[in-house]
């Protein structure tokens, strides 16, 4: 009888245990959750307290029976999943499948996968904590009733297959408001006044200094009157402010900021960030990644300290303890941070290398002394005019932390830079200018969220938890209510007015605006169902509501409230707002929108959801006449599409003449504009216009793919209906609806029938005595 079994959930952080346990320890890996609710089913026994009727998935079966088969032959088995609430799921799961007895069943958590933790774990085993079981369980419960009791809603009333969460509904919503915000916004133009003047440096060499007006200029007549007056004013030093400015650093890493500072320093997704935070976890080089506690244990703060004074002296150490703002924070007690602050770099792959040191430099920044600063500040005065200018100046005189981290900002590009040293100035000192320009500037419109500033939002506002936020913008990007784009920018016109050797010039600029990358667009599909759960499920989409039920669960953790209470109290009038709405009639479809009448016939042009998404519509389905129907263009939004835009999209299908005898057409179809010819079809290519491609250009193409079509055919056996065909990754033989490649020293074009069949034969049988590897199942 084997002494010990200890199961987690990832095979990488079994492999890792493995190393620092003795010969009487057996790890293995229970891949994940073992049994969840059924997946094509509700599986919620609501008369019954809101029963879970949980199964263990095919593909997990034969893990199970292999776990149960260990689990009987050790004295004792370990729990060992994480240590949050989804990880002491995992462990009831595995003691109620694996019906594992109370007397030989230890619990174990650590938030770091270093030898002194796991020993350390073993020395302190606890019962599994019914209380985290059953937050996860409410979480788990209420996100399957409204996902079940929703979608049936959406299919009936927007479109077939679509769906609908709880927390990925909330921030669709606030995409789709933030897109609302933007088209909304009207721009404002002012005019920012800036001088250049000439001052002589310590060495009495001139040099130049930029200043600014305190204020923007509401018109061009104003900013053209302060350049009359600046013709013959004097600018003179009025007063000089020098004062200290301490900085301090941020917090060592959460969930939320790491992926937020990942992708601003990064470039990564928020999916992405967390599975390389898993491996770097996973091979014991940083602790637990999903949390939202900034604190440091003593070990780290203590290991800090030597490394910092080690490598920066003495004077760079300051030991901070950061106290978590976020409410009802739990999961992990710790920051993400090093195991072993002393390893500035792993030997790992390039992405993990990056983040790690990313989380290295965090964390030993939030245990360095402040950065110390001066800033002055000049206040230039314009004789016979009430305004000045400033002239803002920083240096730094201990680098502290900054030494080795600085903070990234979404707003980067909008923050002025201020660590330039101003030269030597004295009060009174009278100073000439070389020139001074007001320029036209415009209020810039609220930003689309990125990935990490909706992190940031949902966090602010209290929706959702550290293991909630990478698979729940990852749902809403792959159900299509949301997608990552981007915008190229406008061409804008601005004036320049700009004083130089008392003449005033006035120039018109051009500048490219508003041009966006990697940023979050909600699709006409997502901004139909925000509005539609909006106005008939409001408290699913309430921010306070959503944020209230976080708070709940947090209540649950703690033991202080029954999960089934909260069920309750939710699925009561949530089920009614189900059946009221599925019985009510509307005239017309959800989303759909009447644009005006089609010149001539006077029938009415619409835009909705159609079945493979937005559609342009003419006519009704009471007309005797069917209705007619365009597919709308990318870029296109039902929301802002025009009556004209509308009617342009029904000039295609356009024939061009006839090639062969047969009609050569341009059509516009689900995957996009393409040629249509003898019963034949070829995808017109992104830089031609279906609208202005000609018949030369569309003979090209046709040919071009027949060209294509006959290179794919290398020969065929009609009486078997079996063929040769070039693939992408080289020949192979198509046969009753299956694929079977052809062998490397198999020349294609020699093969007959019979060869054909028997290569056949050889891949099927092979194919029938090779067992399936499920998605969990381990690789030998």
């Amino acid at each position: 009888m084997q002494k010990n079994l200890v199961i987690v959930e990832s095979p990488a952080k079994a492999k890792t245990i493995e190393k620092f346990l003795g010969k009487d320890f057996k790890v293995l890996s229970s891949y994940g959750h073992i049994r969840d609710l059924k997946k094509k089913e509700f599986s919620i026994d609501v008369a019954q307290d809101f029963k879970p009727d949980y199964e263990i998935p095919v593909d997990k079966e034969e893990l199970v029976s292999k776990l149960q088969a260990e689990a009987e032959k050790a004295e004792t088995v370990w729990l060992a999943s994480d240590e949050d609430r989804e990880g002491e799921a995992i462990a009831w799961h595995l003691y109620e499948v694996l019906h594992l007895k109370p007397e030989n069943t230890k619990r174990i958590v650590f938030h770091e996968i270093t030898k002194t933790a796991i020993l350390k774990a073993i020395e302190q085993p606890r019962e599994i904590d019914i209380n985290l079981v059953n937050a996860q369980q409410a979480r788990r419960i209420l996100d399957r009733i409204v996902g079940f009791e929703l979608s049936p809603v959406l299919w009936k009333k927007v479109k077939p297959a679509l769906s609908a969460g709880r927390v990925q509904s909330v921030a669709v919503r606030l995409i789709v408001e933030r897109e609302r915000e933007i088209q909304a916004f009207k721009s404002e133009a002012s005019y920012r006044v800036t001088a250049i003047f000439l001052v002589p440096d310590a060495d009495g060499k001139m040099v130049e200094m930029k200043a600014e007006l305190g204020r923007r200029l509401k018109t061009k007549k104003e900013a053209q009157a302060l350049l009359e007056a600046c013709k013959n004013a004097n600018f003179t030093i009025e007063d000089i402010t020098t004062r200290p400015v301490k900085k301090s650093p941020a917090a060592p890493f959460t969930t939320s900021t790491l992926q937020q500072e990942a992708a601003r320093k990064l470039g990564f997704t928020v999916a992405q960030t967390m599975m390389v935070a898993q491996r770097l976890y996973e091979s014991g080089f940083i602790t637990y990644m999903r949390t939202d506690s900034v604190n440091l244990s003593e070990f780290a703060t203590e290991s800090s300290k030597t490394v910092i004074t080690d490598m920066m002296g003495q004077q760079y150490v300051h030991a901070r303890h950061f106290a978590t703002k976020t409410k009802g924070a739990q999961e992990a007690h710790e920051a993400i941070r090093p195991t072993y602050m002393e390893n500035p770099t792993v030997n790992a792959p390039a992405q993990e290398k990056k983040l790690y040191d990313l989380i290295w430099k965090r964390t030993i920044a939030s245990q360095m002394s402040d950065a110390e600063l001066e800033k002055t500040t000049a206040t230039i005065g314009i004789s016979d005019v009430n305004d000045a200018f400033t002239a803002v100046g920083e240096v730094i005189k201990f680098d502290g932390f900054l030494r080795v981290y600085r903070e990234s900002y979404d707003d980067d590009a909008e923050q002025e830079d201020e660590s330039r040293l101003l030269p030597p100035l004295k009060k009174g000192q009278v100073l000439v200018h070389q020139g001074i320009m007001a320029t036209e500037r415009f209020t810039q419109r609220p930003a689309r969220y990125t990935e990490a500033s909706l992190v940031r939002k949902l966090e602010e506002l209290g929706i959702g938890r550290p293991s909630t936020y990478a698979p729940t913008i990852s749902t809403i990007q792959q159900r299509e209510y949301v997608e990552k784009g981007e915008k190229a920018g406008e061409e804008r016109s601005f004036d320049t007015l700009t004083l130089k050797d008392n003449k005033i010039t006035d120039i018109t600029r051009t500048e490219i605006t508003g041009a966006e990358k990697s940023k979050l667009f909600p699709t006409d599909t997502g901004t139909v169902v925000n509005d539609f759960l909006t106005e008939y499920f409001p408290a699913i989409l309430d921010y306070n509501f959503t944020a209230s039920v976080e708070k709940e669960f947090d209540e649950v953790a703690e033991g202080e409230k029954a999960w089934t209470a909260i069920m309750k109290n939710f699925y009561e009038g949530f089920h009614t707002s189900v059946v009221t709405t599925l019985a009510i009639k509307t005239e017309r479809k959800v989303g759909e929108r009447l644009l005006g009448e089609e010149p001539g016939t006077g029938k009415p042009v619409s835009v909705k959801i159609g079945r493979f998404g937005p559609v342009v519509q003419i006519g009704s389905a009471d007309d005797e006449e069917k209705p007619r129907f365009a597919q709308m263009k990318k870029g296109m939004s039902m929301e802002t599409i025009t009556l004209e835009e509308a009617m342009e999209l029904f000039k295609l299908p356009r024939k061009l003449g006839e090639y062969e005898g047969k009609t050569v057409t341009i059509g516009v179809g689900r995957f996009g504009p393409y040629i249509q010819h003898n019963s034949k079809y070829v995808s017109l290519p992104k830089d031609l216009d279906p609208m202005e491609v000609t018949m030369e250009e569309s003979i090209e193409l046709i040919l071009a793919k027949r060209e294509a079509e006959a290179k794919k055919h290398i020969k065929s056996f009609e009486e078997a209906e079996l063929e040769i065909l070039n693939g992408r990754y080289g020949p192979y033989i198509t046969y009753q609806g299956s694929n079977y490649k052809i062998p490397k020293d198999v020349v294609p074009q020699d093969l007959n029938l019979e060869t054909c069949l028997e290569i056949v034969k050889l891949q099927a049988e092979k194919a029938a005595t090779t067992p399936k590897r499920g998605r969990y199942a381990k690789k030998k």
